[in-house]
């Protein structure tokens, strides 16, 4: 499995239309064809950390080849109005908002 987290900037008061944006976005077929198997939303003091889960270590690539499809389009237009990048000088896509992971462990 492979994950990928997302840090942003949520406007207050927006967890509940981001997560009806996302429930309406996994209902439908563009996260299975991307691969995702699990998708968790955090917020933290004004911080929007979106962790997901891959059947393989090629979600990157999937999620590159979705940003076409007409629903992957609709939810990153429909989420503008409620999540900003952490440092927007630096954002040119969603690569540049990715966590770098430095420790992983799991039970056996």
């Amino acid at each position: 499995m492979h994950s990928t987290l997302i840090v942003a900037r949520i406007a207050p008061g927006s967890t509940d239309s981001v997560a009806g944006l996302f429930e309406e976005f996994d209902g439908g077929q563009t996260p299975h064809r991307m691969g995702t198997r699990r998708r968790q939303l955090f917020e933290y003091g004004g911080l929007y950390f979106h962790l997901q889960d891959f059947d393989a270590d090629d979600g990157g690539e999937r999620i590159e080849q979705a940003k076409t499809d007409p629903a992957f389009i609709k939810i990153s237009n429909d989420l503008k109005a409620h999540i900003e990048a952490y440092d927007p000088s630096t954002w040119r896509s969603p690569a540049d908002a990715l966590a770098t992971r430095f420790y992983s462990w799991s039970a056996r």
